[in-house]
């Protein structure tokens, strides 16, 4: 294949899309996973995770704006495509992080008898996106096929990914916390990773079993030797993981970022699996990135202005997680 500019700059769209993303699931994961923790958690504890996240969720959704936006303007016929086939499922996504973002500052300026009510709110609309995205993975997973059984794998994806994004949160609050709420999110971490392994197992079966050239991308020779470190890596970071959930809270707080850090690193095999699975398809056995993309000329002032504003969203999001390291203090509204 030459690379030529028309070749090259669907190329580099593809990698900023799938940047955007891998960033978003493991950010935003964490605070939708503290939603969905909400339901476990006491009055006081609460208000301790809100702070925990407070000062980078909407930070985090910046990346999923980035990468729709990308998708529209750098492939509007894979965006057309797979917003009609997921039509449903985007509208529930929608509803689930507007009456979460509601909810989170709500909460805050209600009466303290009323303040439940926000708080089941805050849950539902955290559980209801997530679910939306697991939903959505399920069925492009399967090349947005419908008929039952795309649905039901779906709903397992749902499942599993809202599970995913609960062990992120575990992980985050057990680095942002301290006390009796970090013991608890160690607990709720482990548990949260049962349903974690489901659900990357399923999705690594699923892939080559939908299309016969994904299994020949995954199970001939030498690939198959080339990809093994993936789900070999993958697996023993979640028993590495699973162990390490038995010695913490560790004195002095040691280590309390590397459960984080070690999801990360496994969502980002998982995605790299992914991304070679669909690879050179943005439609999966559809459309290719090339078949999708925008005129060369389009993507050229479209990439002027990723270029400009990309750096300007990394340089934020690692000044707000530098600002605001360190454990979460109470949360007051003075």
């Amino acid at each position: 294949m030459t690379l030529d500019w028309p070749t090259l700059l669907p190329l580099i769209f593809a990698g900023l899309m799938g940047l955007a993303i891998l960033v978003y699931v493991v950010l935003d994961g964490f605070d939708l996973g503290i939603g969905i923790l909400f339901s476990l958690a006491g009055d006081k504890d609460k208000d301790t995770m809100i702070a925990a996240i407070g000062p980078f969720w909407d930070a985090n959704e910046t990346w999923l704006v980035l990468a729709v936006g990308l998708l529209l303007v750098a492939f509007p016929m894979a965006h057309g495509v797979i917003l009609t086939a997921l039509y449903l499922p985007v509208f529930v996504l929608l509803i689930g992080l507007i009456l979460r973002g509601v909810a989170f500052d709500f909460r805050a300026k209600v009466p303290s008898g009323k303040k439940q009510r926000w708080n089941r709110l805050f849950f539902a609309g955290s559980l209801i996106a997530s679910l939306a995205q697991g939903y959505m993975l399920g069925v492009y997973v399967l090349g947005l096929q419908s008929g039952l059984a795309a649905t039901a794998f779906g709903v397992l994806v749902a499942l599993c990914l809202a599970a995913a994004y609960a062990a992120m949160g575990a992980a985050w609050l057990i680095y942002k916390t301290e006390g009796d709420l970090q013991t608890r999110a160690v607990r709720w971490l482990r548990s949260a990773l049962v349903l974690t392994v489901l659900g990357m197992a399923a999705i690594s079966l699923a892939t080559p079993l939908a299309s016969p050239r994904i299994f020949a991308k995954w199970f001939v020779f030498p690939e198959m030797l080339y990809l093994s470190p993936l789900p070999i890596l993958s697996a023993l970071l979640f028993i590495w993981l699973w162990r390490q959930t038995f010695h913490l809270p560790k004195e002095g707080d040691r280590h309390s970022l590397l459960p984080f850090l070690t999801l990360a690193a496994i969502f980002t095999l998982g995605f790299a699996g992914l991304a070679w699975s669909f690879y050179p398809y943005v439609v999966p056995d559809k459309l290719t990135i090339w078949q999708a993309a925008s005129a060369p000329e389009s993507l050229v002032v479209i990439l002027v202005g990723a270029i400009i504003v990309l750096p300007i969203i990394i340089f934020y999001s690692f000044y707000a997680y530098r600002v605001f390291a360190g454990k979460a203090t109470d949360l007051t509204y003075d």
